[in-house]
């Protein structure tokens, strides 16, 4: 008897900490250790009286509410932002003085991207070697951290950018004779910190670290900065090596403007072997890769920092299966719009470097109505999942944790720069008029992308708030065995028809959950071509000329060029997002 209770006011003390504490962050603190050991002491008690052992669980919360507080003004924090700020301004400094100015080259840039490279491996190492051995290192792990699907990305994009570095050192070894050292180092610097940061990532993801925590906090900030400044970088060459310079006085416009880093100046330098052109070209169509693979290991290594120093409960974790055979309709059209839409693409690329104006305005005629089919078929599925989610009664996700609040924060953050592209557009074609099937065609994409951009983000945020089906199934089943077990013969035989009844039911899809999965799998491979159009070089941004003449071509190419990325990573971003919401649903 007495130890039920005891169980009980453990249990109480654990609601009122979890009430008490924003964002169950707690330091790692000898005190909090300390207090969190007197709580489970209370297990043990057998106290005849009950009120003094609850007037101690109400000093305990206290106490923990007091090193809360502590913990979440403590400096760590603030020493950690300020290291972060700092080293994301100087590099956001360094790759615009190397695309604009000639003072500062792209070997400057590489050599300030090498330093900031080395330290975080740095303390990556002392981290693996020292702070992760310890046994009190990570004693908690936060479940929703670092997701299978998440790490599995992270291998492979860094893989393909491992190649990309390869390719790069081939190449830049062709030019030592004449060229700096530097654009060989940098690759070869780049290849052990993927390769190092990956194995990192994959082990420690869903650490709470509870030891060391301000040289962690600091150590994360520091891959956090690293990681986007490396975003940075490759994001402006990519642009620039993208970016049209048109002459609108002749009717082409596709000579490519590449003097970014650099790279164009190495005319007068011969390469001493003959495969250079080759392994550049490679290396360019490498680039969106290590573009996602940078954003990937920000968004683990945030997860990470926000993690130190958290005391997280213990939850049962539930197996979800993903089985192909509950959905056919959703993964059958969605590939086949991807397939469509590659095909497309391909005849895009083909026809939009030929000289001929007709076959220049057939490309972008393509292009334009290949994506307003995809974006009008996956507005309208999201706008039918939407009408789920008013009917469907799962309550919505109390439990506060870093991870979906990242993921909703990213993924309207970075479908701002769509928006602005897609508003900005149908600013320019409004005013002149929208002239010509081109210029119509233009417009009517622009406003369903900003269309299915809001519906998408609805869909997917109400997705990631809802409790997961298995979550409410166990629920409602574990409530049902209650009524049922006066009339069990025994806790064994009602413990069988529980997971009989659980199994079964699980087994069998509801046609709200069947619609769910469905919209999910379509948008997913919707979003997936999406991403590869404008990743691997589709820019009618500026092969359509009306934005450029209206807006002038450098304002116009500083808005494409800061909007497209954001897009590009949303697209990707959704991709993770509606994996996690297929398989709660």
């Amino acid at each position: 008897m007495m130890k039920t209770k005891a169980h009980q006011m453990f249990r109480t003390s654990n609601k009122l900490l979890s009430r008490k504490t924003p964002n169950d962050v707690v330091e790692a603190h000898p005190s909090n250790i300390e207090t969190a050991a007197q709580l489970e002491n209370i297990q043990q008690v057998s106290s005849p009286s009950p009120s003094p052992s609850v007037e101690v669980v109400r000093q305990h919360s206290h106490h923990v509410e007091a090193v809360v507080e502590r913990a979440h003004h403590g400096g760590g924090w603030l020493l950690s932002g300020i290291i972060c700020l700092n080293v994301l301004i100087l590099g956001c400094a360094f790759v615009a003085g190397s695309a604009m100015s000639g003072v500062i080259t792209g070997v400057h840039l590489q050599i300030f991207l090498i330093v900031l490279i080395l330290l975080t491996m740095l303390w990556m190492v002392f981290h693996m070697v020292v702070t992760s051995r310890k046994d009190q290192g990570a004693l908690f792990k936060d479940s929703h951290a670092g997701p299978v699907w998440l790490r599995v990305g992270l291998v492979l994009f860094g893989f393909l950018s491992l190649l990309m570095d390869v390719f790069k050192i081939v190449n830049y070894v062709g030019y030592l004779h004449c060229d700096s050292a530097v654009k060989v180092a940098f690759p070869v610097v780049q290849a052990v910190f993927l390769f190092l940061q990956t194995y990192f990532l994959w082990t420690h993801a869903k650490d709470c670290v509870q030891l060391h925590t301000n040289i962690t906090r600091c150590g994360l900030t520091l891959t956090l900065s690293t990681n986007l400044v490396l975003w940075m970088a490759a994001v402006t060459e990519e642009s620039l090596h993208q970016t049209e310079i048109p002459d609108l006085n002749t009717s082409v416009s596709h000579k490519m403007y590449r003097a970014s880093y650099d790279y164009g100046k190495v005319k007068k330098c011969q390469c001493s072997h003959s495969a250079c052109d080759t392994f550049k070209e490679a290396f360019y169509y490498m680039y969106p890769f290590n573009i996602e693979y940078s954003l990937f290991a920000s968004t683990m290594a945030y997860v990470m920092w926000k993690n130190v120093g958290r005391l997280v409960e213990h939850h049962n974790h539930h197996n979800v299966k993903f089985r192909p055979k509950d959905i056919c309709v959703g993964p059958l059209t969605g590939v086949l719009m991807a397939v469509a839409g590659l095909v497309t693409f391909v005849l895009y690329e083909l026809y939009i470097l030929q000289e001929e104006k007709e076959k220049r305005n057939r490309a972008l005629l393509i292009h334009f109505i290949s994506n307003i089919v995809i974006v009008s078929l996956m507005s309208i599925s999201t706008a039918i999942g939407c009408i789920i989610y008013r009917l469907d009664r799962r309550e919505h996700v109390s439990e506060k944790n870093p991870t979906r609040t990242l993921d909703m924060g990213l993924l309207v953050g970075a479908s701002m720069g769509q928006f602005i592209i897609s508003y900005f557009s149908i600013v320019a074609l409004v005013a002149l008029g929208a002239k010509g099937h081109l210029n119509a065609l233009n417009l009517s994409w622009a406003v369903l992308v900003v269309l299915e951009l809001g519906l998408q983000n609805y869909f997917i945020i109400e997705g990631l708030h809802r409790e997961p089906f298995h979550v409410m199934q166990e629920a409602a089943l574990h409530t049902n065995a209650h009524t049922f077990q006066e009339h069990a013969e025994s806790v064994e035989r009602e413990r069988g028809k529980k997971n009989y009844f659980l199994n079964s039911y699980a087994d069998k899809l509801s046609w709200k959950r069947r619609i769910l999965k469905e919209v999910c799998a379509f948008l997913l491979f919707g979003n997936v071509i999406l991403w590869i159009m404008p990743a691997f070089g589709a820019r009618p941004q500026f092969d359509h000329t009306t934005e450029i003449k209206f807006y002038k071509f450098t304002m116009w190419a500083a808005i494409v060029n800061v909007g497209l990325p954001f897009g590009i990573f949303y697209r990707m971003h959704s991709i993770a997002s509606l994996c996690e919401v297929y398989l709660t649903s």
